[in-house]
């Protein structure tokens, strides 16, 4: 046997346990990472306001309780509202369920010539009562489950949000900290990146809260026209959740109000609600959302919603929250070292603008003959 045989086989075991090692250690702090991740990209988007309460002589550890006082009031706010408007709408359908319960009766043995009664469903209930008991039961066992997770959920909300105060206080020490272990041709290149960044994820959040403002007052003005319970809530509501809800928050946001106004009087107002969800969205797509949007994030439509895609894919919901921001950014970061060129005039990149200059072509010489023609008639 060869002498470097041995050690070969040794250094080949030690480098696949240490392997071995790093992805243990990797898989069980993945959600410290990704923790970081979240603390970083809301440290972006807080600190513009913390640097401009730092300009006016505020201490950055003071700024920074300020701002977080602020979102921890309107998010409090938020919930306060749907928090009241659900409870109000649960217990008006459980006391409208006996009524509902007897027309659901009637139209089922008007259509299906049955001859069912409240009284039999009643029966057949306590006959299966077993079966309830038995999912009771499961769902008793599960509490311990469903508190450990709203506990860990709670844990790593604190989490984030003490990584983000600290990111967001400690800003150019961190970024300080991180150029000293770089050498000076690369300290340019990070600080140019983490620019963009600010700049790019602070533009994305405040650019979707002002859109957000626009539609609770447009969705309130309609709710409020058409007498929906607990207008305001209903229009905030929708305003969050299309705003701050990638791809499926528009859909999420309409569904509410829709089925508020199916628990009223006049449940017509629903057809109503919904055919102003969908006309105002498209009015955001196409005037307010291009307008607000073109200085702050400037991404096109299509590649953000395949950023939000690859972000579900990568890191589900938190990757979809912060896919368009990485998006803006990486975008913004490869614009300043991408070359471009002038592009020559070339019927193959647009092949509908020969047909185009044509057409306009025979335009102007129609509006001639008709000029030419008309001035020939005035003049006999």
């Amino acid at each position: 046997m060869p002498r470097w045989l041995p050690r070969a086989m040794v250094l080949a075991l030690v480098l696949v346990g240490l392997f071995q090692l790093a992805d243990w250690a990797f898989h069980q702090l993945i959600d410290l990472f990704v923790m970081l991740l979240v603390s970083f990209f809301l440290s972006l988007a807080l600190e513009p306001a913390v640097d401009r309460m730092a300009a006016r002589g505020v201490r950055r550890g003071i700024g920074t309780f300020l701002v977080f006082v602020a979102v921890a009031i309107a998010v409090a706010g938020f919930l306060t509202a749907l928090g009241t408007l659900l409870v109000d709408q649960v217990a008006k359908i459980a006391g409208d369920l006996p009524h509902l319960l007897d027309n659901l009766i009637d139209w089922v043995n008007r259509t299906f010539q049955q001859d069912l009664s409240l009284d039999e469903l009643q029966k057949k209930l306590l006959k299966d009562s077993g079966a309830i008991e038995t999912y009771a039961q499961q769902a008793a066992d599960n509490v311990w489950g469903v508190s450990s997770t709203l506990i860990g959920g709670l844990f790593q909300a604190f989490t984030v949000g003490l990584f983000t105060f600290y990111f967001t206080a400690d800003g150019p020490r961190v970024r300080r900290t991180v150029c000293s272990m770089l050498p000076p041709a690369k300290q340019a290149e990070v600080l140019r990146a983490w620019e963009i960044a600010l700049a790019k994820t602070g533009g994305y959040l405040y650019s979707r809260a002002l859109l957000a403002v626009v539609s609770a007052l447009a969705h309130w003005v309609m709710f409020a026209l058409l007498d929906l319970p607990y207008a305001a809530a209903l229009a905030v509501w929708v305003g969050v959740m299309s705003q701050f809800v990638p791809t499926i928050g528009t859909y999420i946001a309409g569904a509410l109000p829709v089925l508020v106004a199916l628990t009223t009087s006049q449940p017509v107002d629903a057809l109503w609600v919904l055919a102003f969800v969908v006309v105002y969205q498209q009015i955001e797509n196409y005037l307010l959302h291009p307008r607000i949007t073109a200085r702050t994030v400037d991404v096109h439509p299509a590649v953000a919603f395949g950023a939000v895609i690859a972000g579900a894919a990568l890191l589900g919901a938190v990757g979809a929250l912060i896919a368009i921001p990485a998006a803006a950014t990486l975008q913004g970061f490869v614009g300043t070292y991408v070359r471009r060129y002038e592009v020559a005039t070339d019927p193959r990149i647009d092949r509908g603008e020969q047909r185009r200059h044509r057409r306009e072509l025979r335009r102007e010489a129609a509006r001639r003959l008709r000029r030419m023609v008309g001035g020939d008639s005035g003049k006999k």
